[in-house]
């Protein structure tokens, strides 16, 4: 769990990790150079389980290189990814990894969220393609995972090095297709996760930059990674880099969850 100043939802977000019903893990979070009381919340925590590993930076290194600091000291078997301002059902930890054991092809999966506002009052549902034919058909046009919602095989992660830290924004999009080259997707059906949104949440504070990194991503999957886009996945991109410059990032964000609403 990558932190930073995100005092107002953070014992919320821990709680939900230290309640659930699977207990065999670490937890390992990093603090980017929290200005705020964040790191305070997280020694407080970790002073009464043991299960916290507690790592704070000496300066904001951002998204993508704090996590991988925190995949370098990892000892599991599998990284489950988590946010600081979400919240995850009890009973996650043990269906993701009951499924991860069950299903030695798949490298990365993830499950069923639920769109929430600040209060974590659900709003809509967001499915993701439960098997690796359906997650591949759309990777060009959408993530086919909630990041924050999944679980990774860390014997891939650390055999392609991690998140790339030439990425700092959709570092995820990235990784899923380095580790779709090397094993299966999946999601789960059920919902493991509620996703909070809010005025300060990164979606609509760097949702252009976020567009830019994963349109990048894209390219580079089609033109180094060996990955093949069908007519439709080029014209979508080309029309998304148009977008970029005509749309507001509001109004595309606005879009996007209502689109996604009717998948």
């Amino acid at each position: 769990m990558p932190v930073y100043n995100a005092e107002k939802y953070l014992n919320t977000a821990i709680e939900s990790i230290l309640n659930q019903t699977f207990n065999n893990y670490e937890f390992i979070i990093l603090d980017d150079a929290s200005t705020d009381g964040s790191w305070d919340i997280i020694k407080r925590f970790a002073n009464t389980d043991k299960r916290i590993v507690a790592l704070r930076n000496s300066k904001n290194l951002r998204t993508t290189k704090t996590l991988n600091r925190g995949l370098k000291i990892a000892k599991g078997k599998y990284m489950v990814r988590m946010d600081a301002d979400d919240w995850s059902y009890p009973d996650r930890l043990q269906k993701q990894f009951d499924f991860m054991e069950n299903h030695p092809e798949v490298g990365v999966s993830g499950g069923t969220i639920e769109i929430c506002d600040q209060r974590l009052k659900v709003l809509n549902l967001r499915r993701y393609p439960q098997t690796d034919e359906n997650a591949r058909k759309i990777i060009f046009r959408y993530s086919p995972f909630a990041h924050p919602a999944t679980i990774w095989r860390m014997k891939i992660i650390k055999e392609i090095g991690g998140y790339n830290e030439n990425i700092p924004l959709s570092q995820d999009y990235e990784l899923y297709f380095r580790v779709g080259q090397k094993s299966k997707f999946s999601n789960l059906s059920e919902v493991i996760l509620k996703l909070r949104t809010h005025d300060d949440s990164s979606s609509l504070a760097l949702g252009k930059s976020q567009e830019q990194f994963a349109l990048y991503s894209r390219i580079k999957a089609f033109l180094e990674y060996g990955y093949t886009m069908t007519t439709f996945d080029k014209a979508y991109t080309f029309l998304q880099m148009l977008s970029l410059v005509i749309i507001p990032q509001k109004v595309k964000f606005w879009l996007f969850n209502f689109i996604r609403r009717q998948l």
